[in-house]
């Protein structure tokens, strides 16, 4: 099988090594007599992987003992409601920052259960850039602070984030976590998608303050307080088995590989290549992004027509890149290049960008 370099941005690509260790274990567990899949949630051996996959994203992430780690379904976009849901109470408002397309879908949301204030919009910049610390309007009253570390459409990503003094931060980490180290101090609540850096879809993980549980309202349907995941250590339902195994899978994958630091580098050094494509090829390609803002995940370019896009997008599907076509909103082209899209993927789309640029240009 001729695999492909699969840029696309979720679903995302996953280490060849992870993919083969789950088709070679889909029959059988371990010698349980029974794939994973069909094991009782309840089960000794599903009970293993379970607390394995919890430990090894506090060890990788150095969550300290402040916070739990939970695993739930519903995808990242599930949390874009449970959070004010738990944390927005009658009278309150939260803020919340507007740095694109997945921010606008928070802010929707939460609007629908309690009043937010935007802290920053980028809509003058068309969410090319984000907010220097001058430019943010805090509350200093507000329930917690809602970001989304890199937007995966816009192609833009925070370096560093906010202080937002004693108000907490939320994020919305689903597509940069797992490629930089950083400090849980600020946050509250951070909240992930697994499709991008984690593993498949179908699990999202989600790492809380443990006195922030204390705000969930008794009120709510269970499912839909994080103080119910809490307690049963992710457990109250039957989770995602096949995609916490994976992810798991992944989780050591990443720890042979070297852990935050290396991927961290790794995620540096894959986007420059890219960037320094786009930079010198004379206005060829051009990233439209604020250049202090430009995600290490997704790198979006324009050519100079969107017939030359089309173009550019069906050669570099038949040579054997795929998911480069930018999201239907915006257009243009995207490259996602998450923690498994290996080195040479890069500079295989880097030389396929300079060879279409001399004979296109």
């Amino acid at each position: 099988m001729a695999r492909k370099y699969n840029f696309s941005a979720g679903p995302c690509t996953l280490p060849l090594s992870v993919l083969e260790q789950l088709r070679d274990t889909m029959v059988e567990h371990e010698n349980a007599g029974l794939s994973l899949i069909e094991a009782s949630h309840r089960s000794k051996e599903y009970e293993a992987v379970h607390d394995q996959t919890i430990e090894l994203l506090r060890e990788l992430l150095s969550v300290p003992q402040s916070h739990q780690v939970l695993l739930l379904g519903g995808g990242a976009t599930l949390q874009f409601a449970m959070v004010p849901m738990n944390f927005l109470p009658a009278g309150s408002s939260c803020d919340l920052i507007h740095s694109g397309s997945w921010a606008g879908k928070a802010l929707s949301d939460a609007e629908k259960i309690g009043t937010v204030r935007l802290a920053y919009d980028g809509k003058e910049f068309n969410y090319m850039t984000l907010p220097d610390a001058d430019q943010l309007s805090l509350d200093s009253s507000a329930a917690y602070l809602h970001l989304t570390s890199n937007e995966t459409i816009g192609g833009v990503q925070f370096k560093d984030f906010p202080d937002s003094g004693s108000v907490p931060i939320v994020a919305d980490m689903s597509s940069d976590i797992m490629s930089r180290p950083f400090s849980f101090e600020k946050f509250g609540l951070i909240y992930a998608g697994a499709q991008k850096n984690l593993g498949p879809a179908g699990v999202t993980v989600v790492i809380i303050r443990e006195d922030m549980l204390e705000r969930c309202p008794e009120t709510l349907p269970a499912y839909l307080s994080y103080k119910t995941h809490a307690k049963t250590n992710s457990l109250y339902n039957t989770p995602p088995v096949f995609s916490i195994n994976a992810m798991r899978l992944v989780l050591e994958w990443v720890k042979a590989e070297g852990g935050l630091a290396e991927f961290d580098n790794r995620s540096r050094l894959k986007s420059s290549i890219l960037y320094d494509t786009i930079e010198g090829s004379n206005g060829y390609y051009r990233n439209p992004v604020d250049q202090r803002f430009r995600s290490t995940m997704n790198v979006v370019f324009r050519l100079p027509s969107e017939e030359l896009e089309k173009q550019f997008i069906s050669e570099a599907t038949a040579a054997g890149f795929d998911g480069l076509k930018g999201h239907r909103s915006v257009g243009g082209c995207r490259a996602s290049i998450y923690n498994a899209m290996p080195m040479e993927g890069v500079e295989a789309l880097a030389d396929f960008m300079r060879d279409f640029s001399t004979k296109n240009g």
